[in-house]
């Protein structure tokens, strides 16, 4: 009877994480779509490079400072970073597994440079810095600008030629 229990009070707790995982997952793919696809090309095209790309990374700071400190004052990995981090030491028979454990040993600057164009200051923070829910110490904030501007930087310039991409094949088109 005992043995059930336990499966039992196991089972709501994975549950419970995943539901978590699932709307914390979704939360930031739906907002980092509308922020990257969405927004910043409408404010680059009508600010250009410059203003536009000023304005963006203000907005990145300010949205990615605010789900850190959430991220710190909830204190669940609601994004699975905590978990990810894990996979630096794995040593099972998945190919995958091994080869995502083999780029994350290869040192920080790697993961620095990949998580900033990839995703955002949010998480390239989250998953480099020292410890879980600890807020921001020195280190964190060189990691967050510098992950604010590399990333920022490139969506920048990637939004701008985008546009002027469209805007060369309208003029040819028509």
């Amino acid at each position: 009877m005992r043995v059930i229990k336990n499966f039992i009070k196991k089972a709501l707790t994975y549950k419970r994480w995943a539901a978590e995982l699932s709307i914390g997952l979704c939360f930031v793919s739906l907002t980092n779509l509308a922020f990257d696809c969405v927004l910043y090309p409408f404010i680059i095209y009508k600010f250009g490079i410059l203003i536009g790309g000023a304005v963006m990374t203000l907005l990145s700071f300010l949205i990615c400072l605010l789900l850190l400190q959430f991220y710190d004052w909830a204190k669940r990995d609601w994004l699975g970073i905590e978990a990810i981090k894990n996979i630096k030491e794995y040593n099972g028979d998945k190919r995958i597994g091994q080869f995502t454990s083999w780029v994350m040993k290869k040192g920080d600057s790697i993961a620095f440079l990949f998580l900033s164009l990839r995703f955002d200051p949010f998480i390239t923070t989250a998953y480099m810095r020292h410890g879980k829910y600890n807020g921001m110490s020195k280190r964190d904030w060189k990691i967050f600008t510098g992950s604010l501007v590399t990333g920022n930087a490139y969506w920048t310039l990637a939004c701008y030629m985008g546009i002027t991409l469209v805007e060369w094949i309208w003029k040819t088109v028509s």
